[in-house]
C-alpha cells in the first residue's frame, strides 16, 4: 500500500489543521498515513527557523489565516492564548503511545489537538494535561510514567534529529517518497504526488 509521512508537533496549528484533513486524504488517494512525532522546539533550533508569531505582523496575519483554512475545511480552531505551549512531554507520550505500538495513538493525538486548538486550554500546566487525558479516557499517572523513560526521550530526540537531517524547518511537514512539501495549504500537492 502506498504511504505517505506526516511529520508533526501538536504545538503547530498548522500541523492541527493537517491532522483534521488525513482522514480525507487517505480515503481520496487510497494512501496511508506514517505519524512521525518531532519536537518542533529542536527543528526551530537546529535549522535557526521560528514560529511567525515571533514577528507581530507575520504573526497576526498568520493566525487569521489559520480560521480562514479551519473555515474551509469544516473544522473547529480557535488561538491558544496560552501559546506557544511547550510541547515536550505531550510529544514524548505520542512518541511512547506509538512505541508501543498502542491502538489509541491517534485518540491520544486528537485529545492532544483538541485541547490546544478547540478547547483553547494551558497544556502548559501539568493538571490541565492530567484532565484533559482524563476526559479522553487515559490514565494520566501511567502515560506521564511512559514519557520520563529513558528509551521514549531517545526516541523523540532521534526522530527530531531524523526530521533536521531530511531538511525539514516547520510543521507540518509531509513526505511522498523523497518529495517534501510543508504546510498544511500543501495538502493539494500532496495529493496530487500520491496520484
Amino acid at each position: 500500500m502506498r504511504s505517505f509521512e506526516y511529520w508533526f508537533d501538536f504545538g503547530s496549528p498548522a500541523a492541527y489543521l493537517a491532522w483534521t484533513q488525513l482522514p480525507r486524504l487517505q480515503k481520496e488517494t487510497g494512501a496511508a498515513a506514517v505519524f512521525m512525532p518531532m519536537l518542533l522546539g529542536g527543528v526551530f533550533q537546529a535549522t535557526g527557523n521560528q514560529s511567525p508569531a515571533t514577528i507581530p505582523a507575520k504573526g497576526k496575519y498568520t493566525f487569521a489565516d489559520f480560521s480562514r483554512f479551519a473555515k474551509r475545511y469544516g473544522v473547529p480552531y480557535h488561538h491558544n492564548p496560552h501559546f506557544p505551549i511547550n510541547t515536550l512531554t505531550l510529544m514524548r507520550g505520542a512518541v511512547a503511545l506509538q512505541m508501543r505500538g498502542d491502538a489509541r495513538f491517534a485518540d491520544y493525538c486528537d485529545a492532544v489537538f483538541k485541547a490546544i486548538w478547540v478547547d483553547s486550554l494551558n497544556m502548559n500546566d501539568p493538571a490541565t494535561v492530567g484532565a484533559a487525558l482524563a476526559r479522553a479516557g487515559f490514565d494520566p499517572m501511567a502515560l506521564m510514567a511512559l514519557t520520563a523513560e529513558q528509551a521514549t526521550k531517545d526516541a523523540l530526540k532521534s526522530l527530531t534529529q531524523e526530521a533536521v537531517e531530511r531538511g525539514i524547518f516547520g510543521a507540518p511537514t509531509f513526505f511522498v517518497g523523497d518529495q517534501m512539501f510543508w504546510g498544511q495549504d500543501r495538502i493539494d500537492f500532496v495529493k496530487e504526488a500520491l496520484q
